[in-house]
């Protein structure tokens, strides 16, 4: 992620959201929102090695798995999904 805001959204932007290599940008509906969060919020993006310890990163990786846990089951009709 960090890569892509930081060194290639400008590129894929003026390619008409294409890579280099002259094909779409992936899931780029989300790297828009991403590029117009970045423009109204001071962000500094910085890489950090993940499952290291760092606290960030720990706190992230525990609200990702948490977002994910919820969502689980709604595609399969799981438990607590609403569906059935």
């Amino acid at each position: 992620v960090r890569k892509g805001i930081t060194e290639w959204m400008d590129k894929w932007k003026r390619n008409g959201w294409r890579t280099a290599a002259r094909k779409p940008v992936k899931n780029a509906d989300l790297w828009r929102e991403l590029d117009e969060q970045n423009v109204r919020h001071s962000i500094r993006w910085q890489w950090v090695r993940g499952h290291a310890g760092d606290p960030g990163n720990e706190r992230a990786d525990a609200l990702a798995n948490k977002g994910a846990d919820s969502v689980s089951g709604l595609a399969t009709g799981g438990a607590g999904s609403g569906l059935f």
